[in-house]
């Protein structure tokens, strides 16, 4: 069986789908459908940047998933790629949001109005500086908990992303990160900080969850063709109402994605196939699971690659 995986924010990169945008009509017309929806030229700030702009989430989250999405329809439209034998749909943190729009859940002008402010919520949750993120690499989580108990007397220091087997994401106010810091030192364990505009998926974001409430609600999401496995429970999911509850939990909720993956593999999941820019995903699938295969599509020789491996 298949599962279909959709990346989130770090993905980006200037000129990302460009080889696709050159090539296919239908690509010309979803950027230019994201532009018309959004009321400015995001489509020239995913092609030619510059950098610095396309990294405000504001802008990352909606230009990850038009890009996904992109992909996705020439997968689909001008391949007729089967997807007969796919289970699953998931994606990291923004890319929830990619796999309800590719499994017909979501329409593309709802679900770029959510990303756009989703990130805009995000942003002005806390104040730039007063959060951080770091990324723990090599330990298990279980004893990454036991040093945040340490870290938390300081403030909000909470798992944010459980990424793959040796990748935690920690994410928390400035003076309990930098506690942590010290205490993974003391331990002699290895981290590396994040250079992010605010501290991702901690209750530091419940204020962003309480703005995109009402906006989430206010859309009409639909049964999605395939189950999607969500992120704050790591559990398949198909229920429109449900759906739109653990999305709104999901913005300050722990991204379950090494779990999400087990999941899918203890289904009999034995193919996973990640769409959009960069191979994040791909690479804490390897981490994570043994005896599977993995594929990524971000251009246009990947795709024709992967649909053989399929024929």
């Amino acid at each position: 069986m298949n599962a279909i995986l959709f990346p989130g924010q770090g993905s980006q990169i200037v000129g990302m789908g460009s080889e696709f945008y050159n090539n296919f009509e239908i690509v010309k017309r979803i950027f230019k459908e994201a532009d018309d929806q959004l009321n400015y030229k995001i489509s020239q700030i995913i092609l030619d940047g510059p950098e610095d702009k396309l990294k405000l989430t504001q802008n990352t989250q909606p230009a990850i998933l038009t890009v996904s999405y992109a992909i996705f329809s020439v997968l689909k439209k001008e391949f007729n790629f089967n997807f007969k034998s796919t289970k699953y749909f998931a994606g990291h943190s923004l890319g929830e949001y990619s796999a309800l729009l590719c499994s017909g859940s979501l329409t593309f002008k709802d679900a770029l109005f959510l990303l756009y402010e989703r990130g805009k919520s995000m942003q002005e949750a806390v104040p730039v500086g007063k959060g951080s993120m770091i990324a723990v690499l090599g330990s298990k989580i279980d004893e990454i908990k036991n040093f945040l108990e340490e870290a938390k007397k300081k403030g909000v220091c909470e798992i944010a992303n459980d990424n793959a087997e040796g990748q935690t994401i920690v994410s928390g106010n400035i003076e309990s990160i930098e506690l942590f810091k010290n205490i993974l030192k003391d331990n002699k364990k290895k981290f590396i900080p994040l250079n992010v505009s605010a501290p991702f998926h901690c209750s530091l974001m419940r204020p962003a969850a309480d703005k995109m409430k009402e906006k989430i609600n206010s859309v009409n999401f639909k049964k999605p063709v395939f189950d999607i496995v969500c992120n704050v429970t790591s559990k398949p999911e198909n229920n429109p109402e449900n759906i739109k509850s653990l999305l709104i939990e999901q913005i300050y909720s722990t991204v379950r994605w090494r779990e999400s993956l087990i999941t899918m593999s203890n289904e009999k999941t034995n193919n996973f196939i990640e769409i959009g820019p960069g191979k994040v995903l791909s690479g804490m699938v390897k981490r994570t699971l043994k005896d599977i295969k993995c594929f990524s599509i971000n251009t246009i020789d990947d795709m024709k690659k992967t649909i053989d491996e399929f024929k």
